[in-house]
């Protein structure tokens, strides 16, 4: 299991040929509490940098990018009751959405976890 991160404030985790796709604790904290979360529809394909889900807090309304081409194959469902599940845990339960990766070669383009680390300082 591999982590990978995006200069967006991405991250997603790879699990076999499935991506599973949230923020960062870095973005989550700069949003504030989140109020609502939303993503495309299971079988919505998106390209590398497509926008593939909204997430609104009290400061503003950000758009989440696909860090990788695939196919949108699940959201979790528990942020529709909860979205401060994010702010909570933005790299564990608060994930948004999982992705069908399209082109495994698309993820040398991301970041690693020190990469990130030093980009956010």
């Amino acid at each position: 299991m591999t982590v990978y991160y995006t200069k967006d404030h991405e991250w997603l985790r790879v699990e076999g040929d499935v991506a599973v796709v949230g923020i960062t604790a870095h973005a989550a904290e700069e949003l504030g509490e989140l109020v609502f979360v939303e993503a495309k529809e299971d079988g919505t394909a998106v390209a590398q940098g497509d926008s593939v889900a909204v997430v609104e807090s009290v400061k503003a309304a950000s758009d989440i990018y696909a860090p990788v081409s695939g196919t949108v194959v699940g959201f979790n469902a528990a942020l529709t009751d909860d979205p401060t599940l994010v702010n909570g845990a933005p790299e564990g339960e608060g994930w948004i959405l999982k992705l069908r990766i399209a082109d495994a070669g698309q993820l040398a383009s991301l970041l690693d976890a020190a990469a990130y680390a030093a980009l956010v300082g």
